[in-house]
């Protein structure tokens, strides 16, 4: 150690001497005096979030070391806001562990605090009072299991808390989690407590349409709100608008949202240019639909993909290939951008080595971005480099689950014959909320004297241009020689899992 570092320790060390010494617990905050733990609480709040993490980090190894120094209720506080700086930083999984020690922290302090004799004073500590929430730590880890694509665990935790005690953003983050994962029965129930608390939550309302809610029921949730409210006439055309966007109606649709952008007041509004043009898209009207994504980029300049993909559903690969290079040179060289320059150079065949460059960069940057890790997996399974997919695949699944990448590399299993583990993979996809009708499987065609394979309990029966799946007669692992396939056809199973 060189005289300088030796210099910062030792002043270091002083401070925590003076702060600490002699190393007894804490007292209560006198009126007037803070305490460390004071400190921390005010850096948090002044988002200071790297400065609470070095100090909280010496704090909680100043407390393993004397586990008297702090009060039960100050090491609570402590590992919530050093686990608060571990999610500022995006290590979810650090943050994870934080806050469960916390929270056991919490419930070894709620013990004590009810086996503790009364002192005779009903009057809260002001540190009893600033504690903080542990419904918050618990809304947190959901996030970091959401984060880490762990949806089965966010819905655990954020289950455990009575139904009472949700806020709003518990319920919405429930109703999006329930939806994710097929459950539609308490999804609605959680959209409606939404609504309930929140009446203008307009993305619990399209939330509560996609479940295929009735729009006047819906409407009949708001009605209050709008008959209060000045200004919001405009909101039941809204709900109905969107209703025949969930009913796959596109024309009444279009016409609806068509006589809202009419209006002077909702003129120009981007959302609503952006859900005509994908309407129009669905319609197959490409010029219209190109007309008001235009427009829409017009008004917000980073609206960009809806537009690239009408123009390449338009066969406009130029057009497509300027918009993506200009987003490039605008925005930089990050993940998103190198994915959506790439997308658009896999439409082309000259262009597809410079996909694979950009595709390359942009999971060196971020190799956990799924949409880059799809789109490579498309270009494998184009060159039929079938190893490659599932190394590619296996990879990006490591440290999180995606429902359409499992679906992906059950897809590659069957093509290398590994038939046993694309089952696995399928029911994976299936089990994490991919709907049973995007689980899809490569087309086989049938070789003479082979036509079908069991799998656990389920036989595959194979003809020219189709897969069905059938329960087998007996539970026998693979049992036919491999089946010849075809790349990038794709067909239904006809049996779900």
């Amino acid at each position: 150690m060189d005289p300088g570092e030796a210099a910062i320790l030792e002043s270091s060390l002083r401070i925590l001497y003076r702060l600490f010494a002699p190393l007894s617990p804490l007292p209560a905050a006198l009126p007037g005096r803070m305490n460390v733990i004071d400190h921390v609480r005010d850096m948090a709040a002044a988002g200071l979030h790297s400065n609470v993490r070095l100090l909280s980090s010496l704090l909680l190894t100043m407390s393993n070391n004397n586990p008297e120094l702090f009060s039960p209720s100050q090491k609570y506080q402590l590992l919530v806001y050093h686990a608060d700086s571990l999610f500022h930083d995006k290590e979810y999984r650090n943050a994870v562990s934080k806050y469960t020690m916390a929270l056991q922290q919490k419930k070894a302090l709620s013990k004590t605090s009810k086996v503790r004799p009364s002192t005779g004073n009903s009057a809260s500590t002001p540190q009893s009072q600033c504690l903080p929430s542990e419904i918050e730590v618990k809304y947190k880890m959901a996030e970091c299991y959401t984060m880490l694509k762990q949806d089965k665990d966010a819905i655990a935790i954020l289950d455990g808390i009575p139904s009472r005690q949700r806020t709003p953003k518990i319920n919405m983050m429930l109703a999006n989690l329930y939806k994710k994962a097929g459950q539609e029965r308490p999804s609605v129930t959680s959209y409606k407590e939404v609504l309930r608390q929140c009446p203008l939550a307009l993305d619990a309302i399209l939330g509560l349409l996609s479940l295929s809610v009735k729009g006047a029921e819906v409407a009949s949730m708001t009605m209050n709100v709008i008959q209060t409210v000045p200004n919001l006439d405009w909101l039941s055309v809204w709900i109905k608008a969107y209703a025949f966007v969930h009913t796959g109606d596109n024309s009444r649709a279009i016409n609806t949202i068509c006589s809202l952008e009419k209006k002077s007041l909702l003129r120009d509004n981007v959302d609503l240019l952006g859900s005509l043009a994908d309407l129009y898209f669905r319609a197959g009207d490409n010029k219209n639909s190109v007309l008001k994504f235009e427009q829409a980029q017009m008004l917000d300049p980073y609206l960009i993909k809806g537009l690239i993909e009408c123009y390449l559903a338009s066969n406009s690969i130029r057009e497509a290939m300027v918009m993506a290079n200009n987003v490039y040179k605008t925005l930089g060289a990050n993940a998103q951008t190198l994915t959506l320059l790439a997308t658009v150079c896999l439409e082309d065949p000259v262009t597809q080595e410079k996909a694979k460059t950009l595709l390359d960069k942009a999971l060196t940057q971020r190799p956990d971005y799924i949409k880059a890790v799809v789109k490579k997996a498309e270009l494998l399974s184009r060159e039929q480099k079938y190893e490659d997919g599932i190394a590619l695949l296996r990879n990006a699944l490591a440290n999180q689950s995606d429902c359409v990448l499992h679906r992906i590399l059950g897809d590659f299993l069957v093509a290398v014959n590994e038939y046993q583990e694309a089952m696995d993979q399928y029911s994976i996809a299936l089990s994490g909320g991919l709907p049973r009708s995007h689980l899809w499987n490569r087309s086989c065609l049938e070789r003479p004297g082979i036509s079908s394979f069991s799998v656990t309990g389920w036989s595959f029966h194979c003809r020219a241009r189709e897969m069905t799946l059938q329960p087998a007669r007996n539970k026998a692992e693979i049992q036919a020689s491999p089946l010849f396939c075809c790349p990038l056809v794709w067909t239904p199973m006809t049996r779900s899992l």
